[in-house]
């Protein structure tokens, strides 16, 4: 015979496995660099190190993500947009505006406190410097602030520009106490934190009574 047969499974197939799907791939590369990245930080972390975790070779690293800021830009893409939808799922999930003020106040801790930290980025990303990452981080920010300025303007019955600063507000709180309470080292409690944080912010936009119809 002219040439050699194919082996079980190749190429790419090691033991007969199926050959993974591009967005499976995908998902894999970007899991193994989420632990690079936070274990190293980005200036540190290294495409080598990212392709061996995920136990791939670089040239196949490469055809997701042509470079290091690629990689990064689509792991803070993803954590802004689920941070994102946690804040608006928070307001949507109850109508008793104290609730809600809670439920906003939760959804930041839960944020900081994820278990495969991958919504961190967005309070930690050490690439700020970098204007198109900054921006992802910004509008994300943005996208809350809206979200929480619908909800007040809608209930309290407030013009556009006092709901924004209220909303404004809120959310600069719950971002920089979670920050902190991560840095911390995620004490007091959990609770406990988010009991505290809650009654501050409720103290003053309680202020502003839910205005009916």
């Amino acid at each position: 015979m002219n040439g050699q047969a194919s082996l079980p499974g190749s190429p790419g197939t090691p033991t007969g496995r199926p050959r993974m799907t591009r967005s499976a791939r995908r998902a894999q590369l970007l899991e193994a660099a989420r632990d690079v990245f936070g274990h190293r930080g980005y200036h540190a972390a290294a495409m080598d190190e990212i392709a061996e975790r995920a136990g791939v070779s670089k040239p196949v690293l490469y055809q997701h993500f042509p470079g290091k800021l690629d990689l990064y830009r689509a792991l803070v893409q993803g954590a802004a947009d689920d941070m994102v939808r946690t804040v608006r799922a928070a307001i949507r999930s109850t109508t008793d505006n104290k609730a809600r003020v809670q439920a906003t106040i939760q959804a930041y801790f839960d944020v900081v406190s994820s278990r495969d930290g991958a919504m961190r980025l967005v309070f930690e990303t050490d690439t700020r410097a970098t204007p198109e990452i900054a921006g992802l981080v910004d509008r994300a920010t943005s996208d809350c602030i809206d979200a929480v300025t619908e909800a007040v303007t809608t209930d309290a019955g407030l013009e556009p520009e006092r709901a924004r600063l209220l909303a404004v507000g809120l959310v600069g709180l719950s971002t920089t106490a979670a920050r902190y309470w991560l840095d911390a080292g995620l004490q007091p409690p959990r609770e406990d934190a988010i009991t505290l944080m809650s009654q501050l912010a409720w103290r003053g936009i309680g202020g502003f009574p839910r205005q009916e119809g």
